[in-house]
């Protein structure tokens, strides 16, 4: 394997002994595709009835299938409905490890795209909240397109340095993850292209900035709190070692042992309780992850962050389309209005100011001279039948791809459509808004998201 950097095959050579050689002839085979079910939005059996793939389960997740890289997986309507996320098999692992329970505080520290924090999201149910946070703001509109797609309605997304969200929450959060940026040394076989980047910073650089993220997150954690702590990378520097340094110097924590899985293995000493992916034991690329429990007590009363801006009246077209809404996504929610943005913040939690947000809460629809519009983010949250007035396709509906590509779409006299907002959805599941007028629809959905 002459592109793969002679020092790190030195190391794994001496880090693996007799697994060497199957470690290097994992080399040879092809990577793993797979895509993970949106239960929020239907059942894993409802999903396989709907998709044409070829699914075979992830034995680490009930929600995740392997599926062959031919299929266009991300031209199928169901994508764009949201029922489902392309993500690597191993990279499913971290947020399936971390036990959220719903009604929690959720911090996924280094988010982008959003593939744990989707499924940390489904894990909250609505209740709670998450903040998914990037430093960077162009990773971070990524983040939150995806989780807008996913149906997620009790969120925030910020693009801050850990110590500045540090700094403005405190000791706030029930449960993080830390996916922290590593060397890449386990996705190699993915993509070469990470090759380049190791050679310039490799395990040593990156353990000094996996240890200063750590710390933060750990600060930010509550008594009686968990924290996940993942990398993508072999190397023990960045990974037992990380996890290691963190116990010793704070003795409150304590490592967990992580559920395993048919093809998982160990950490090494002395994070045996961690857990490993390699890619000549399982089919995946090579992950790592470990579980810290924060010993102590959970507080009875939470301190609440408090945001001075209050909302003022709400518009009278918000007022009047509110009540065709399940109750579930307003009900308890304060409703902000920014400019001419209307959003529904999650419920029992005020956010601090002086961060870099890029959404807070569901974005309900925009406001112009008491004209309201709803938005692409309230599409997705509902379902066909939690709206009164829907236009609902079949996947093989040769209108859904029209729809998709932002054209005008036509419907029948047995299609009985009121005039004014209408819900477009396929097999039961938003896509997202239409206007109905003489026997037509203006297409609404989002421009940024059309299908080319």
């Amino acid at each position: 394997m002459a592109e793969l950097p002679e020092q790190f095959l030195d190391r794994m050579k001496e880090q693996l002994g007799e697994e060497y050689e199957a470690f290097l002839a994992s080399y040879e085979q092809e990577s793993y595709a797979g895509l993970r079910v949106n239960t929020g939005k239907c059942t894993v059996e409802e999903f396989q009835k709907l998709v044409p793939f070829a699914l075979h389960p992830i034995p680490w997740t009930e929600k995740g299938f392997y599926i062959e890289k031919t299929e266009q997986a991300t031209k199928h309507p169901c994508y764009y409905a949201g029922l489902y996320y392309i993500q690597e098999p191993s990279a499913m692992l971290p947020a399936s490890r971390l036990p959220v329970e719903p009604g929690e505080r959720v911090l996924d520290l280094c988010a982008a795209p959003g593939g744990k924090a989707t499924e940390l999201a489904s894990r909250l149910e609505g209740q709670g909240l998450l903040v998914a946070n990037d430093v960077s703001a162009s990773r971070a509109k990524a983040l939150l397109k995806n989780l807008t797609m996913w149906g997620c309605t009790n969120f925030c997304v910020t693009a801050e340095t850990p110590e500045k969200l540090l700094a403005r929450f405190g000791c706030f959060f029930d449960k993080i993850l830390v996916d922290a940026p590593c060397s890449g040394e386990g996705m190699f076989r993915k993509d070469r292209g990470l090759i380049a980047s190791w050679m310039e910073r490799g395990p040593k650089e990156y353990a000094v900035i996996q240890k200063q993220i750590l710390d933060c997150a750990l600060a930010m954690l509550r008594p009686g709190g968990m924290l996940l702590y993942s990398t993508c990378t072999f190397a023990k520097e960045e990974d037992e070692d990380v996890i290691a340094d963190a116990l010793a110097r704070h003795p409150e924590l304590e490592l967990v042992q992580a559920k395993g899985a048919e093809g998982l293995s160990s950490g090494y000493p002395p994070c045996e309780k961690a857990l490993r992916v390699w890619p000549h034991r399982a089919k995946g690329e090579g992950h790592f992850l470990a579980l810290l429990h924060k010993k102590g007590e959970r507080p009875v009363k939470r301190a609440e962050k408090v945001r001075k801006s209050v909302n003022g009246k709400v518009p009278k077209a918000v007022e009047e389309f509110l009540p065709m809404l399940p109750e579930r996504l307003w009900k308890g929610r304060t409703l902000r209005q920014i400019d001419e943005q209307c959003l529904l913040l999650p419920a029992g939690v005020d956010l601090p100011d002086g961060l870099r947000y890029l959404r807070t809460g569901l974005l309900l629809g925009t406001c112009k001279k008491e004209r309201f519009e709803p938005s692409q983010a309230l599409a997705m949250a509902l379902a066909a039948d939690q709206y009164p007035n829907v236009l609902d396709l079949s996947t093989e509906d040769p209108r859904v791809q029209r729809y998709l590509k932002g054209e005008t779409i036509e419907y029948a006299e047995t299609e009985p459509l009121k005039k004014g907002w209408v819900l477009v959805c396929v097999a039961h599941q938003p896509l997202g808004w239409a206007k109905c007028a003489g026997g037509t629809l203006k297409n609404k959905y989002y421009p940024g998201w059309r299908m080319q």
